[in-house]
């Protein structure tokens, strides 16, 4: 049995929200997720998610907050969305002492079989901070190509995080499932 082979998915609901804001920010911000590497500690401080736009995404039509658990307890999620057309991925948590175990590729994986097979649409999108080369070669390696499309960072927004840099943009990435 692999890692991965126990993992149980299903989706959030609003009492999810206190253990999703609790991981996604041991994921990304402050000395916790300096244990993986997909903190963004260098790049942003304070709140990684906002807990009501959590509740929006997770209320929302064609929005699944996906969670991947092993005995109850919350290992990773993820935000998946239909937006213009195509799935959208974002959201993106592993618990930092489980990143490079499989867990996050199995999320991934399920993220897209549900954006594939269950809205049968042709593509999936998500966003990333320019300047993560390693997080943009792992998708990369799953797939996901660089669009060149850049977006702006929401400076000034603190829902997002506090910037500590001010040449903060993000890519889009896109992975096609049918031509």
């Amino acid at each position: 049995m692999t890692a991965v082979d126990d993992l149980r998915f299903r989706d959030a609901g609003p009492a999810d929200v206190p253990a999703l804001v609790e991981l996604v920010t041991s994921a990304y911000r402050g000395d916790a997720s300096r244990r993986g590497w997909t903190t963004e500690a260098d790049l942003l401080d304070g709140s990684r998610i906002d807990p009501d736009v959590l509740l929006h995404d997770i209320a929302r039509p064609h929005s699944r907050v996906l969670l991947a658990e092993r005995d109850d307890v919350l290992l990773a999620c993820a935000h998946v969305s239909d937006e213009d057309g195509a799935g959208y991925f974002g959201m993106f948590s592993v618990r930092p002492g489980l990143q490079g175990a499989g867990v996050g590729k199995a999320l991934l994986a399920e993220a897209e079989r549900v954006v594939r097979d269950e809205w049968r649409l042709p593509a999936m999108r998500m966003t990333v901070i320019d300047l993560r080369d390693e997080l943009i070669a792992f998708y990369e390696r799953r797939g996901y190509r660089r669009t060149g499309i850049k977006k702006p960072f929401p400076y000034g927004d603190p829902r997002f995080g506090i910037p500590l840099r001010d040449d903060l943009r993000f890519e889009v990435l896109e992975k096609t499932f049918r031509e």
